[in-house]
């Protein structure tokens, strides 16, 4: 059958929408987060449930065109888009069930974080989320999911308790801890490689409301600031997250003039609990002589939403993970923010892990989860002319953090920086294992366009 004919079969078949380059919303529905990013799919089959995403992969499989899965279209390499093939777009597969005595939320393949916790709100639930709310819940998860409060959460990925998966073939799976449970660890860091998911089973904690503070200083007052942070954090409670982060200072009503525009160092203080219960847990950063301050309390859905980047911008990524952060690596940390694009929203974040996440499971394929530190630069800019100097600001961080590195890689972190790094994202001993469950469940390759793992 021509493919012509064919593709007209799928259209009809479809609950939800196909759309083809001469369509007027097709730049729309291609766009993705990172305006980098330009790639013309020769079909976007927008699914509105599982058929319609079992239809899909079969058309595609049959005509021999290149598959990519969209969920919420963070991925900053833009593996959700292909060239010339067909993206399987899950967002119309957005909703999200809750089950308040069971502790647990179902969501489609393509809900955002927003999705999942405006649902959970209402019974005072909640599990780990990425730090934007337009972040799409099932690459977030499959790839790992680490968040502001993951010390007291955990990963996203050990929340995970099931996962509805469309395979290569079409088949649909039913993954869990006592159905295909090699396939199940896979899914639990190994990201998009195995099948689309298409609905996800998490685990849900008590919590309704947050303690926000974000604290602000000039730059030149970084170095000394970021000692007692890291002191403090070394310390700290669970229920304390957030990061440290060198911003452009914005121009809100509780950042001094002398602030606005420029390079700023910030700390971010999210604590589970109330305000008056953080005020004394973070008395010692409160002690700092900051110049700007923003404190609330708050519903953790809008928490999440907080600091939401708009689409469009031009993205690059990375990471190094750090097994110790003395002082000569703060002094780097300070120094290398001055090579960041200010103003823009480019940031350059340390995270603090321990808690949860490093008493996590540790058998899953997360390497990462040990160490202490992370350093994520998070460079977003409107003008091209400014692309290689905010990737030299990224590899240069990288390189100047090296002796204190772990090795290990947050794959949802970075672009494509190279095989060598995508199996530090497992580890070599996991990869082997992956490799060998993607042999088993998509020995063709078919789901390539991802951190890929090699079929064994």
């Amino acid at each position: 059958m021509a493919v012509e004919s064919s593709t007209e079969l799928l259209e009809e078949s479809l609950r939800g929408r196909l759309i083809q380059p001469d369509d007027p919303d097709y730049d729309e529905a291609r766009a993705v987060f990172n305006g980098m990013i330009d790639k013309r799919p020769g079909l976007i089959a927008q699914c509105a449930g599982v058929d319609d995403v079992v239809r899909a992969v079969r058309f595609g499989r049959a005509h021999g065109l290149e598959i990519a899965v969209r969920g919420g279209g963070h991925s900053v390499a833009g593996k959700g888009l292909t060239e010339g093939g067909l993206v399987i777009d899950l967002r119309r597969m957005n909703a999200a069930s809750v089950a308040p005595e069971a502790r647990t939320v179902t969501v489609g393949g393509g809900a955002t974080m927003s999705h999942l916790d405006r649902a959970t709100e209402p019974y005072g639930l909640a599990t780990t989320g990425g730090r934007v709310s337009t972040t799409g819940v099932g690459g977030y998860t499959l790839g790992g999911g680490d968040g502001w409060l993951a010390r007291k959460m955990g990963l996203a990925c050990d929340n995970l308790l099931a996962v509805e998966l469309v395979m290569a073939d079409g088949e649909v799976l039913h993954v869990s801890e006592d159905e295909h449970p090699e396939l199940f660890w896979a899914l639990h860091g190994g990201g998009g490689n195995f099948g689309i998911a298409t609905s996800l089973t998490l685990r849900l904690h008590e919590l309704s409301r947050v303690s926000v503070h974000l604290l602000l200083w000039p730059a030149e007052a970084a170095p000394e600031v970021l000692k007692a942070y890291r002191n403090f954090m070394e310390a700290a409670p669970d229920e304390v997250g957030g990061g440290a982060i060198f911003l452009t200072g914005p121009p809100e009503e509780f950042v001094p003039d002398h602030l606005v525009g420029r390079l700023t160092f910030a700390t971010l203080l999210p604590y589970a609990g109330s305000e008056a219960e953080a005020r004394g847990v973070l008395a010692p950063l409160f002690g700092l002589g900051h110049e700007g301050e923003f404190s609330a309390e708050m519903p953790y859905a809008d928490f999440q939403c907080m600091l939401d980047d708009p689409p469009g911008y031009r993205n690059y990524w990375s990471v190094e993970y750090l097994d110790a952060f003395p002082d000569d690596a703060v002094a780097l940390y300070c120094t290398r923010a001055e090579d960041m694009i200010v103003p823009s929203p480019s940031q350059q974040v340390l995270i603090p892990q321990g808690g949860m996440v490093a008493r996590g499971p540790s058998g899953y394929p997360v390497p990462w989860r040990q160490a202490p530190w992370c350093v994520h630069p998070f460079g977003l800019w409107e003008n091209p002319a400014d692309d290689e100097r905010g990737k030299q600001w990224a590899r240069d961080i990288r390189a100047d953090l090296r002796p204190w590195a772990s090795g290990a890689v947050y794959l949802n972190f970075i672009g494509d920086e190279g095989k060598d790094r995508v199996v530090a994202g497992f580890g070599q001993d996991n990869y082997r294992r992956l490799a060998a469950v993607k042999a088993r469940y998509d020995p063709e390759n078919v789901f390539h366009l991802n951190h890929n793992i090699k079929p064994a």
